[in-house]
């Protein structure tokens, strides 16, 4: 047979990457084996899927396993698997390259704190890489199931910027990973016990068997090989016979992360459909949280067998992404799909169960955890907004759920529930208010809740991308209606006296000239202009149609390329204002007064103005009028 052998560059991000290992920024090296068995499970799962389809890939070898093997004289460390293996351009791929925007987020992460940054290994998908924390040059030798023994592929590195690939003949399929250890770190991993004893911490739960040499009585390995892990889906053990930490255990394996989780939920359902279900909520989110293509989430499992990772969230929404576990049917077929899963009854229902289960296991944790259940919110709170939009049939349930910061505290700690906020509700207050900005302190600052903070009534401060869509799937809670402060009309029903309102109706009517000479001044810039009800301190402000969207969020559509209604705001002017008392004496510049109060308002909400260096020009002429009147 011929050979091919060809020596290829890494990418730079890899480069950067194979810099830190060997350079040992971390400090818990033993993780490195973790990650290599974990990655030689998920191609024997792999095999076992495709299988189903083509019992021909077995080749007479049905018994999957991971064998650990080492050499003290040689300084190897040997992990091998006999699963799905790959091919040559499966091993460019999956090892020459790697997700750029995740590598890009894992270097943005790193902290220098060694023992921190140990657990961002698996959680960013670069485990392979990992070995070179205690490897000088690794080894990696595949074939794929199906293929002859003259397709095996052997790719080669010493992690300083290139590696070599050649065709080989390997007359068995799946992967053997060769590490050489570097001469400091041989002393501690080429030892049996020590060996055993990472595999058991991190890797007792997976769902094969993981095989090591019998030691003799003088400690060295023999010739035959006994299996070390408990090798058993734990998922379908009793909860009564499981601790928690073997449950702290199995969720780093199946999610990939070296934290613990805050919360799992362990259930098993029977009658007339029968599964189980394992779910987690993280510590942390994962670096993919905001990939529109996540590699990882909850795996579907058939009567023990790996299907999928529900990275297309046909089993738990996209509000739900975070969640890690496991569910495992006994009522679809092995041979189940992709396609075959959408639609399906039975997905259907572990479906809407397991979504349950986790508002839930969430809702106890708010209730008897606060503090576990800020930080959970401090994580996570921006996907789970996205719930009441997605999810109909659980929106009360998700708003029971939400945080928000509050005019309650005024800082931006989201810790206000709805609950929270109806029960500090004044005497006579049907609605629940709230006020959406790009930042925090644009919300906070807002003219708009001058007299709702002079009254004493709790404004709900949004600032959020994706409160705007919150707000516009989420329309009441527990009977009380939500109301932005800055959109239509403000009515504060029972809550404004007669007195207030007969007031409010003089002024609106000693100032019907000035309101008319205002919109003239500004024509088709604006709606309307009215008396505010809503302002004390600030001239003016702009308020938005009902079902019109925020300006700053109408500015980042654009932005993105989005074609978006135009709208005109209404002016509300606050005529006791000095500003409104000095325009009104104004003939000159009448127009420019009224041009320079539109422009304040709409920077005051958030918006941008279409013509800056107009508003520019405009405040400098004003500015050096009134400079230069007599005193």
């Amino acid at each position: 047979m011929t050979t091919h052998k060809e020596t290829l560059q890494f990418q730079t991000e890899i480069n950067q990457l194979l810099h830190l290992m060997i350079h040992s920024l971390y400090s818990n090296k033993e993780i490195f084996l973790r990650e290599l068995i974990s990655n030689a499970s998920d191609a024997c799962d792999k095999l076992r899927f495709e299988a189903l389809a083509d019992p021909g890939l077995m080749a007479g070898d049905s018994e999957l396993n991971v064998k650990v093997d080492f050499n003290a004289e040689n300084g190897t460390l040997t992990i091998r698997d006999n699963g799905i293996g790959m091919d040559r351009d499966e091993v460019i791929a999956n090892i020459g390259t790697i997700a750029k925007s995740g590598t890009k987020e894992f270097f943005e992460r790193l902290s220098g704190d060694q023992s921190k940054d140990a657990k961002l290994i698996g959680q960013f998908g670069v485990g392979f890489y990992s070995a070179f924390i205690v490897a000088d040059q690794v080894t990696l030798s595949t074939r794929r199931a199906g293929m002859e023994a003259e397709h095996g592929v052997r790719w080669e590195s010493d992690g300083t910027g290139a590696y070599t690939l050649e065709t080989v003949d390997l007359p068995e399929r799946g992967t053997e990973i060769v590490l050489h250890l570097r001469e400091d770190e041989r002393s501690d991993f080429l030892n049996a016990w020590r060996l055993r004893s990472i595999i058991n911490k991190y890797s007792d739960h997976v769902p094969l068997p993981i095989l090591m040499r019998k030691t003799g009585d003088d400690q060295q390995p023999g010739d035959t090989w006994e299996t070390i892990n408990k090798a058993s889906a734990l998922w379908q053990r009793s909860k009564s016979e499981i601790s928690d930490a073997e449950y702290k255990e199995f969720y780093q394996y199946v999610s990939h992360d070296y934290g613990e989780p805050l919360a799992w939920a362990h259930n098993r359902v029977e009658g007339r459909l029968e599964y189980t279900s394992l779910l987690y909520i993280p510590g942390k989110a994962p670096f993919d949280l905001w990939e529109p293509n996540q590699t990882h989430g909850i795996k579907l499992y058939v009567q023990r067998v790996f299907i999928m990772d529900d990275t297309d969230h046909q089993i738990l929404p996209r509000y739900l992404r975070f969640v890690r576990g496991v569910l495992d049917s006994s009522d679809l077929p092995l041979n189940v799909s992709r396609e075959i899963l959408q639609g399906n009854r039975v997905i259907d229902q572990m479906r809407s169960g397991s979504v349950k289960r986790v508002l839930t296991l969430l809702e106890e944790m708010a209730d008897k955890e606060p503090e576990k259940y800020q930080n959970f919110w401090n994580e996570f709170g921006r996907v789970l907004k996205e719930g009441p939009g997605e999810d109909f049939a659980n929106r009360e349930q998700i708003a029971k759920l939400l945080r928000f910061a509050s005019t309650h505290s005024d800082n931006e700690i989201q810790n206000v529930s709805l609950t929270d906020y109806i029960g500090r509700m004044c005497e006579g207050q049907d609605k629940i208010y709230y006020i959406t900005a790009d930042t925090f302190i644009a919300a906070k600052n807002s003219p708009q809740l001058e007299l709702l903070r002079k009254k004493g009534i709790e404004v709900l401060l949004l600032s959020d991308r994706v409160d705007e869509w919150l707000t516009s799937h989420l329309q009441e809670f527990e009977g009380k209606s939500l109301a932005s402060v800055a959109k239509g009309t403000l009515d504060l029903g029972s809550m404004e006296t007669e007195e207030e309102r007969k007031s409010q109706e003089e002024i609106e009517k000693t100032a019907e000239g000035l309101l008319e000479r205002i919109k003239n001044a500004l024509g088709d810039r604006v709606e309307a202009v009215r008396v505010s009800h809503r302002l004390t301190s600030s001239p003016a402000c702009i308020v938005l149609g009902e079902r019109d969207m925020a300006l700053y969020m109408q500015q980042l559509l654009k932005q993105a390329g989005h074609e978006i209604p135009s709208t005109k705001p209404t002016l509300e002017i606050n005529p006791g204002h000095p500003m409104l008392a000095r325009i009104e004496q104004e003939d000159a510049r009448f127009a420019e007064w009224s041009s320079l109060l539109l422009d304040q308002a709409i920077l005051a909400e958030g918006g941008q103005l279409e013509d800056p260096a107009g508003f520019v020009a405009r405040l400098n002429q004003l500015m050096l009028a009134l400079a230069n009147q007599p005193h």
